[in-house]
């Protein structure tokens, strides 16, 4: 009778049962943390693309606020949220929104900056009015506390705050306070500006 040969299984490798039901249960475990980051991430990314919308968006007007500010002439009114001032626009007659020709000089007209709580209005009329027609610049801000002077009332006059007279300010210092895309602080963006014709003239 022939001898059965035997095979010697030592060297083969394989899995039993219970090593691939552990490797499957953590498969299902690490595919579950992957899909809950994909899904947080998914859910949050509509507020990031919002807050970075705010950013732009304050970015230029606040571009816009200092690029005034310097043409300025003087400062009629000065609050911590309003600031009129009478500056150059290139607009054909103040208050409106048609552009003169190139050849066609800037006019003076009296600009307000009047902020709340949550918005930002511009308001252009002639020299000395204050009143018009508000048209919103930005909204989204949480802090209407935007403008601060120098010359200041504060016990050192080179301190920027709230502004020792309206027809002395020469710098104006603008921040609008943004609400973080969390919810639980904010995000400042600041920036300055020198009325440059008020000091050639002073």
């Amino acid at each position: 009778m022939a001898r059965l040969r035997q095979h010697d299984r030592s060297g083969e490798l394989g899995m039993t049962l219970v090593e691939l039901l552990v490797a499957s249960m953590m498969s299902i475990v690490l595919l579950g943390a992957i899909s809950s980051m994909v899904v947080s991430a998914m859910q949050t990314q509509p507020k990031i693309s919002k807050s970075a919308q705010n950013v732009s968006s304050a970015r230029y007007v606040l571009e816009r606020m200092t690029r005034e500010l310097r043409n300025g002439v003087r400062v009629d009114q000065a609050t911590a949220s309003k600031i009129s001032f009478l500056t150059y626009v290139r607009h054909t007659s103040c208050g409106s929104t048609t552009l003169p020709s190139s050849a066609t000089p800037s006019i003076k007209c009296e600009v307000t900056y009047q902020c709340s709580t949550t918005t930002c209005t511009r308001t252009e009329a002639a020299a000395g009015v204050y009143t018009g027609t508000a048209r919103t610049l930005f909204t989204g801000i949480n802090s209407s506390s935007v403008f601060c002077f120098v010359p200041s009332a504060e016990a050192d006059p080179l301190t920027c705050g709230a502004a020792k007279a309206a027809s002395e300010v020469t710098y104006v210092k603008i921040q609008l306070r943004l609400p973080d895309s969390s919810g639980s602080g904010s995000l400042t963006i600041a920036d300055c500006a020198s009325l440059r014709n008020a000091i050639l003239l002073k």
